[in-house]
C-alpha cells in the first residue's frame, strides 16, 4: 500500500504552470509537427502500408496517458488510498474522440468504417488538436505528467492528420469531410445522451458533468460557443454548433490542400533551357 502510494505521489510532482507560447507549449509544437514531416518523408522514402501500425502505437501511447490522468484524478494518497471518480472528466469530450476513432481504425481493414476514421482523423481531430495546440486556454495546470498528457493527446492530433495526409494515405477533398461526418454525428449523439442522463440522475449538480459542452442544462465552457449559448436558446445553439465544427473540418481541408500545392511547386524543379 505504501509502495502504491508513493507511485500516485511520483504521478502527481508538481511543476511552474506552463504558459502560452513558452518553452514547454513551444516545444510540443515542434515535436507534433516536426514529427509528423520527419515520418512522412521517412514513409515516402520506404513506402510500405505502415499507417496502420504508426495509428495502432500512436493512439495506444494516448490511451495509457489517459488511463494515468484518470487515476490522477480520481485517486487521494494523502491519507491512504481512496477513490472518487471524477465525472467532469469522463474521456468523451471533443478532444477524446480521436482516441477512440484512432483505435478504430487502426484495426480495421480498408473499407467505409476504415476510411471515415482515417477522414475524421484529418478533419474534425486535427481542428481540435490544432484549436487547442495554438491555444492553449486553461489546459495546462502545475502537474506535469497532465500537462505531458494533454500535449501528447492533442498534439497526437495534429501529428496523425499530417501524417495520414502527406504519405497520401487520405486523400485531400471535399468528399473527405462527408465521410467523416457520420463518426462526429455519432459522438455528438452518445455525448447529448450522457448529458441528459446525468441531469436527470442528479450527476450534473454534483460533478459538473457536461460532455462535449453542449448540455443546455448548465453554461458551456467552449470559447466562442459559450457566447453563442448565452443569447441563443437550445435547440439552435446546437444547431450552430454543428454547423461552426462541421465548418471547421472543411477549412481544415482547404488549408491542408493550400500547403499541399504550395509544396508542390516549391518541390518542382525549373526547367532548364537547352542551349545549342
Amino acid at each position: 500500500m505504501e509502495f502504491l502510494r508513493s507511485v500516485f505521489q511520483m504521478l502527481d510532482a508538481s511543476m511552474e504552470r506552463p504558459t502560452m507560447l513558452g518553452w514547454f507549449h513551444i516545444m510540443w509544437l515542434i515535436i507534433s509537427i516536426g514529427g509528423a514531416i520527419v515520418l512522412s518523408l521517412w514513409h515516402r522514402r520506404h513506402p510500405a502500408d505502415r499507417q496502420r501500425k504508426v495509428l495502432l502505437i500512436t493512439t495506444i501511447i494516448v490511451i495509457v496517458l489517459e488511463i494515468y490522468k484518470q487515476l490522477n484524478f480520481s485517486v487521494c494518497y494523502t491519507e491512504g488510498l481512496s477513490w472518487d471518480y471524477q465525472w467532469y472528466a469522463f474521456p468523451l469530450q471533443f478532444c477524446s474522440t480521436p482516441m477512440y476513432v484512432g483505435l478504430l481504425a487502426a484495426l480495421t481493414k480498408k473499407g467505409r468504417i476504415h476510411e471515415a476514421a482515417c477522414a475524421y482523423m484529418t478533419t474534425f481531430s486535427l481542428f481540435a488538436g490544432a484549436a487547442v495546440m495554438v491555444y492553449p486556454g486553461d489546459v495546462f495546470i502545475d502537474t506535469i505528467g497532465i500537462n505531458i498528457q494533454t500535449m501528447v493527446c492533442h498534439g497526437s492530433m495534429i501529428f496523425l492528420a499530417i501524417y495520414l495526409m502527406a504519405t497520401g494515405y487520405v486523400k485531400l477533398g471535399f468528399k473527405t469531410v462527408l465521410k467523416a461526418i457520420p463518426v462526429f454525428a455519432f459522438f455528438l449523439l452518445v455525448a447529448m445522451g450522457m448529458n441528459e442522463w446525468a441531469f436527470q440522475s442528479g450527476l450534473l449538480e454534483t460533478e459538473g458533468f457536461n460532455m462535449f459542452y453542449i448540455s443546455p442544462h448548465q453554461p458551456g465552457h467552449l470559447p466562442l460557443y459559450s457566447n453563442v449559448q448565452a443569447v441563443v436558446p437550445y435547440p439552435w445553439s446546437l444547431v450552430i454548433y454543428i454547423i461552426g465544427f462541421a465548418a471547421a473540418a472543411y477549412v481544415m481541408q482547404l488549408l491542408a490542400m493550400l500547403v499541399w500545392l504550395i509544396a508542390r511547386k516549391i518541390s518542382q524543379k525549373p526547367a532548364v533551357e537547352q542551349t545549342a
